[in-house]
């Protein structure tokens, strides 16, 4: 990620362990695009587990470069919401 906001100069440089919360946004993107297709895979197509779950994988190696930034914007933006100052 780039130091700062190359718009309006928001530092995104913060203390340590301040993106821990994205932590959990990043786990819960993840868990709410995985989770449905290996679902449907498995429950209603009754594909075999394990070509389920190297699916699932697959997408989860995709997916999590994908969320990293987003997830900690996301963060951001909450903590901006919450605290403005």
């Amino acid at each position: 990620m780039t130091d700062a906001c190359p718009v309006c100069g928001l530092s995104f440089l913060r203390e340590a362990g301040y993106f821990l919360g994205a932590m959990y946004i990043s786990y819960t993107l993840g868990v709410a695009t995985v989770l449905p297709v290996a679902v449907v895979l498995a429950v209603v197509l009754e594909w075999h587990l394990a070509i389920v779950l190297m699916i699932a994988l697959v997408q989860t190696l995709v997916s999590v470069p994908l969320f990293f930034r987003y997830s900690r914007v996301i963060w951001l933006h909450a903590d901006h919401l919450f605290d403005p100052s």
